[in-house]
């Protein structure tokens, strides 16, 4: 698949999922609420619409679509990803976390509002990921649609995304940089969770009930190599392509894996990283059906922002 195409097919899915957000984050009240604070909601579609690559919920789309499955539950699954990853990054901004002004080429939410109305919009997107996730629409079977709220309160929790968190804040008041296995366990729980999370909901909403390991393990590599992607960005990227400030990393000596293994280290390390996205796309035995998951993986390696 070349570039153009695969940029088209991500467009289209985010355009998908923006349309599915502006509808949930509505001024007026839905069915069953009282009133939605007006600064409140101002929030969250600042942090939520308009901006951002959506690669969570087009592996929750293409990965259900390889396995046949093509309606709009994909998209709501999706959607409701990422209002959590939403959530994270205006938690992650804040002045007791990263201390970030810009983000997405603008000013960050706590930024832009105030420090108490962020952490309130963050908490509210929280929500609204599993009212989304739990909507019939999203898909019928109840069963399926509790086993994918379990999934995702598991992806970011305690063992989870905020966990790494936790970590990632404790290695930073540490003199020495972490062992190599323990940055790839921080990034795993931190960034890759909810990576790896979005195709195993994609391919459960494609009718695998079991044998996914493939799956698991393309999410797996393919929400490692994001990460170290992103570190090689921040380490060589300036703050007018990325659309946030580059160099905190090292500036806050944040344990990643340009600082253990180099630039050149860490190069090799997505390129292996790649290959094995895509060794398991292999192994999964969907032949052409994978194509898009394949331009993925060469997606993740190559960005810019």
């Amino acid at each position: 698949m070349d570039e153009q195409a695969f940029r088209a097919r991500l467009a289209e899915t985010a355009a998908a999922v923006e349309a599915v957000l502006d509808r949930r984050l509505a001024y007026e009240p839905s069915a069953g609420e009282t009133a939605r604070p007006r600064r409140l909601i101002e929030a969250m579609r600042y942090a939520t619409l308009g901006g951002g690559k959506r690669l969570r919920p087009f592996l929750v789309v293409e990965t259900a679509r390889a396995l046949g499955r093509s309606d709009d539950g994909p998209v709501m699954a999706g959607a409701a990803i990422e209002c959590l990853h939403a959530y994270s990054l205006i938690h992650d901004d804040l002045p007791a976390m990263d201390d970030d002004s810009v983000r997405r080429g603008r000013p960050t939410t706590h930024r832009a509002f105030d420090e108490a109305t962020a952490i309130l919009a963050g908490d509210a997107l929280q929500a609204l990921a599993f009212e989304i996730l739990a909507d019939p629409r999203a898909e019928p079977d109840a069963a399926t649609r509790a086993a994918l709220c379990a999934g995702l309160a598991r992806a970011v929790g305690l063992a989870g995304m905020v966990g790494g968190q936790m970590l990632d804040i404790e290695a930073e008041t540490v003199a020495a940089t972490p062992a190599v296995e323990a940055i790839r366990r921080l990034q795993a729980m931190k960034t890759g969770a909810l990576l790896a999370f979005s195709v195993e909901t994609g391919a459960i909403l494609g009718g695998l009930r079991a044998a996914r390991g493939p799956f698991t393990s393309f999410g797996r590599a393919i929400g490692a190599a994001f990460q170290v992607g992103d570190d090689l960005l921040d380490a060589e990227g300036d703050e007018a392509t990325l659309g946030k400030r580059a160099g905190k990393d090292a500036a806050r000596h944040k344990a990643t894996l340009v600082a253990a293994l180099g630039v050149s280290g860490a190069r090799n390390e997505l390129v292996r990283l790649v290959a094995e996205a895509k060794a398991a796309l292999d192994a999964a035995g969907i032949g052409e059906r994978a194509e898009v998951l394949r331009a993925t993986a060469d997606f993740v390696a190559s960005r810019r922002s």
